[in-house]
Order: C-alpha cells, then structure tokens, then sequence
C-alpha cells in the first residue's frame, strides 16, 4: 500500500482568484473559501472530493504551446462528449479562454486551449 496519496493539483499564476474562478464556472465546482486565502484558492466538485489549487506566482511567466523553450509543465485534460464540443469550446472561450491549436476535423481527438493565466488545457472527445 502506497504511503502518499494524491492530494490536489496546483497552478501557478498571478491572480488565483480570477483562475480559481474562470476553473470553478468551466467545470461547475465552487470556490472552498475555507481553504483559500490572499495568494492561495482552491475549487472543489459537488461532492468535496476533487480539487484544483492555484498560487500565486510573482513574475509568472505563462507557458506557450507548443514550445521547447517555454515548456508547459504540465497540462488537463477535460473529457467531452464529441456532440458537445462546439458547445463547451463557446463555453471555454467565453469563460475567457483562448484556442491555440484546434485539428480541424476534430480527428486527432483534442483541442488545446490557454486558461486566462496561460496553462494549456485540451477539451478531449470522448464517448460517455
């Protein structure tokens, strides 16, 4: 049995208030204002079981996709059904993200998008 358990994801960024938000209405979870404070928020579902953290950062310098030498570090991929991407990229982009690489034809699977911080995420199809 593993010793460590995964506790929550963290980005850095310079205004965690306004990424925790942009998260919470994207995924429809709800900022824990218990867990939160000037320079650290936390989203969390429905049901308190998942959550997403962000910190900030001084001097955040955003990645760029794709890029070696602004590497992304790391990046989420959200689940939606292919009926709905039209509707959840509306969404995305209206919560203030923006496309930075889209297939086309919806081929490949994915589209990337940047949060209002920078943080690449892909809307991913996927049958439910």
């Amino acid at each position: 049995m593993a010793v460590p358990t995964m506790g929550v994801v963290v980005l850095d960024c310079p205004d965690t208030r306004r990424l925790a938000d942009f998260y919470a209405r994207m995924l429809g979870w709800k900022i824990d204002e218990a867990r939160s404070d000037s320079s650290w928020t936390e989203v969390v579902d429905e049901e308190g079981r998942r959550r997403l953290a962000f910190q900030e950062a001084p001097g955040f310098v955003p990645p760029e996709w794709p890029s070696a030498e602004h590497s992304q570090q790391l990046h989420l991929d959200l689940d939606v059904p292919p009926s709905r991407i039209e509707e959840a990229e509306r969404e995305v982009l209206g919560l203030g993200a923006r496309l930075v690489q889209d297939d086309g034809d919806g081929a490949r699977g994915f589209r990337v998008y940047a949060d209002p911080a920078g943080h690449p995420f892909c809307l991913c199809l996927v049958d439910r």
